[in-house]
């Protein structure tokens, strides 16, 4: 099963290698086109600073309080919704299944965008791009461990925690009540994926202009491989859906829009003064490409 699904992963973004090849180039010689502008003082010191942040924040996540059978007895599936009560309907003897295969989705989604690399216009560009793709692969992991809505703030308990008094020998109370459990909302996996898929997306799209609307296809597809681990997570008893849900909107906007950051060039900025009866000052505008 884990086979198929990572050969449809591939399967489905293999085709963004090759779409160039049916849709209409920019105009600009392949040599002279740059869209990003990395500047190497600012980018190298962000990605080396988020990944000392990340690594002091992962114990946070990881040592939280462990439950205690009093928290873990007390659950009320019944305040659950509609949506997430599909997680407290799963098989828990598949939850380790479920978690392998969550683990081999997410290692294939975050190696996807070396498929960028049969691109030659990216590919002549693979050093800028790839600092790109780190800084966005570091602020993501950041987000959720620093943010309000990670778990260094949120306590939403995991699934698995509802199936304590399921007969199967896999949950015993050792195993319910780690800290861990405490980490529910949202679903990091998820969104590390999704910002590395839509990454993909948005940096083929910014080097292949000429696709015009068949972007928005592509980035249908780039929700495919966050949409399956998901699928994995809600199985290992790790998340309820809305925690995927929330890790596929961050990731994606991650992976949109910090490429896009550095996109920024004179054209798109206008920086002009401004008077009124109020007040006097400057005034900055930005519209960012896609936008426009």
């Amino acid at each position: 099963m884990k086979t198929v699904l990572i050969k449809l992963i591939i399967f489905a973004f293999a085709s963004i290698c090759f779409v160039e090849q049916v849709y209409p180039q920019s105009s600009v010689n392949d040599s002279s086109f740059h869209p990003y502008h990395v500047n190497y003082w600012v980018t190298v010191p962000i990605i080396g600073a988020g990944m000392v942040t990340n690594y002091l924040g992962i114990p946070l996540t990881l040592h939280k309080k462990d439950l205690t059978l009093v928290e873990i007895q007390g659950l009320n599936k019944d305040v659950i919704n509609s949506i997430d009560s599909w997680s407290l309907r799963q098989n828990p003897s598949r939850m380790d299944n479920f978690e392998k295969y969550s683990d081999y989705t997410l290692i294939s989604g975050v190696v996807l965008p070396a498929l960028l690399l049969f691109d030659k216009k990216i590919k002549q560009d693979w050093f800028d791009v790839l600092l790109i793709y780190f800084e966005t692969m570091s602020i993501t992991p950041n987000i959720y461990e620093w943010s309000f809505l990670g778990p260094n703030f949120q306590n939403r308990i995991r699934p698995v925690a509802y199936y304590y008094d399921s007969l199967n020998e896999n949950l015993n109370y050792d195993k319910v009540r780690s800290g861990n459990n405490r980490n529910s909302f949202y679903s990091g996996h998820v969104a590390s994926v999704a910002a590395s898929t839509f990454f993909m997306v948005k940096v083929f799209c910014d080097y292949n202009p000429g696709i015009g609307d068949n972007k928005y296809l592509l980035y249908a597809a780039a929700t495919i491989p966050p949409l399956i681990l998901g699928y994995f997570r809600v199985g290992a008893l790790k998340h309820f859906p809305s925690d995927v849900f929330v890790g596929i909107g961050i990731g994606a906007l991650c992976g949109i829009i910090i490429p896009e950051l550095h996109r920024l060039n004179d054209k798109n900025i206008l920086l002009g003064l401004f008077s009124s009866p109020e007040s006097t000052g400057i005034a900055i505008k930005w519209q960012p490409d896609f936008l426009k």
